[in-house]
């Protein structure tokens, strides 16, 4: 077997325009649910104050920084970058007929910056925020009218950026709204599982008909979904905690099940069934839902395990989802469970399932890091973990799954998003800001700086196998 990845494999990076970019008032932006969330998606909504403090308020101020940023990405031998757009930049209440042109000026200079350093831009319409005016003025996602805001938002910019932006998808980690409604799909964190459940089936319908924009205004451009890839394994062999594992994983599984297949699978509708949730839908839906996406992407950090018997079932909590410790692995600072075999194992499901294109968009590790006094980072902690991953990506290509490529999450260290933490960093790029928001933001190369650069060089080559 060649040691080599395809030539046509994109190496790159993601990052997330409400944990990066800053300036959340400049140039006519609105709020958005980010913004009221200044300790992270699970923590309270606290209504902005003049000269209130939000960590996310600068974030890493790539708003005005991008050039050097995009600079070093491309010193790293970046072909893709992950963004995503800010929809509160574009509308800022959400309901408006005309987009706000700053905003769209903004993402202009963002993606012709990419397109000088010949690096392809991946583009996400919504990643964890929305326009805090849908939330405040129609109660988030279980309005229907929010699908023909999106749909517009979704047509203003493949229309703008069709010459520029070949790559999109519709909305990041979709299936986490099941346990952060409100950063999800705009409701309240104890809402109804009938109350979550209508309002995806609206966001659903949403996606569906922006693949249908896509595909109408963009020939040649392919859209996809994003999953939160929770892989989990039976605790035992035990057949009821396999079955447990079976009914876990399709909780998650559901959402690229209608993106992908264009229809509410068997199971989930004897679910609904079980526990009486009735959906209100309309004729037009299944039409919408028809426009199935043409790959699937997702992010994977972790795996976990499920198991049928209350008393084995004490979780810990990673990247959103509660799992069952796997006694077989190894934890991070944050007590992710690290496991690189789960992300091939992963793979070879979602292609089996799909038999579509895969596109691995988040993937890293987190930790907390200060300059040596020599001012250096030396974190084969990270280089390892990287490594070990990639070399699971390169066995399932060569089991023959269809894997587009591969953009680590936070290539620049950026704020966290589950408790808006800038301690908990991922980046091959230090970022000089802190906590209480004192730093110079000046950026500083770690040790995997280089070391991924030689990765990407070598096309994997250079992989510890």
């Amino acid at each position: 077997m060649k040691s080599e990845f395809p030539q046509e494999f994109l190496w790159g990076g993601a990052l997330a325009a409400n944990q990066a970019e800053g300036a959340y008032r400049e140039d006519g932006k609105g709020l958005s649910t980010s913004d009221m969330l200044p300790q992270g998606i699970f923590g309270p909504v606290v209504a902005r104050q003049p000269g209130d403090f939000n960590i996310k308020d600068i974030a890493i101020d790539f708003y005005h920084r991008y050039p050097e940023d995009i600079s070093l990405f491309a010193e790293m031998g970046f072909t893709c970058l992950r963004v995503s757009i800010a929809w509160a930049r574009l509308f800022p209440q959400g309901d408006e007929q005309q987009p706000n042109e700053a905003g769209l000026a903004w993402y202009d200079k963002l993606f012709d910056e990419l397109a000088r350093h010949h690096i392809q831009p991946l583009v996400t319409l919504s990643h964890y925020e929305m326009p805090w005016g849908l939330v405040q003025n129609y109660g988030g996602w279980a309005n229907r009218q929010l699908i023909t805001f999106f749909e517009r938002y979704a047509r203003t910019v493949f229309t703008r950026y069709r010459d520029k932006v070949k790559l999109w998808l519709t909305f990041n980690e979709i299936n986490m709204s099941l346990h952060a409604p409100l950063t999800g799909v705009g409701i309240r964190g104890d809402a109804s599982q009938t109350e979550i459940y209508q309002a995806i089936h609206h966001q659903l319908v949403a996606s569906g008909l922006a693949v249908k924009a896509c595909h109408e205004l963009i020939p040649d451009a392919r859209i996809g979904n994003m999953l939160l890839g929770g892989l989990l394994y039976p605790l035992t062999c035990k057949p009821d905690d396999v079955f447990a594992a079976l009914q876990e994983n399709r909780r998650w599984l559901f959402f690229g099940d209608v993106q992908c297949r264009g229809r509410y699978p068997g199971y989930i509708k004897r679910y609904f069934r079980e526990q009486n949730i009735t959906l209100r839908t309309e004729p037009t839906d299944v039409e919408a839902l028809s426009h199935t996406v043409d790959f699937v992407s997702f992010s994977y950090y972790m795996s976990g395990c499920a198991t049928a018997d209350a008393s084995q079932a004490e979780k810990l909590r990673g990247n959103i989802l509660d799992m069952v410790p796997n006694p077989y692995l190894d934890s991070s600072e944050w007590g992710w469970q690290i496991d690189p075999v789960g992300l091939r194992t992963l793979l070879n499901i979602l292609w089996d399932r799909y038999q579509k294109p895969l596109f691995i968009v988040e993937n890293g590790l987190g930790a907390r890091e200060k300059p040596d006094a020599d001012g250096q980072i030396n974190d084969d902690y990270r280089i390892r973990y990287v490594n070990d991953h990639l070399v699971q990506v390169w066995e399932a290509l060569n089991d023959g799954v269809e894997i587009m490529g591969y953009t680590y999450w936070g290539p620049v260290d950026l704020v966290s998003a589950s408790k808006a933490e800038m301690e908990k960093r991922y980046g091959f790029i230090y970022v000089d800001r802190h906590q209480d928001g004192s730093g110079t933001l000046k950026r500083s190369r770690k040790k995997s700086f280089y070391w991924y650069r030689d990765v990407i060089n070598s096309r994997g080559a250079t992989l510890s196998r």
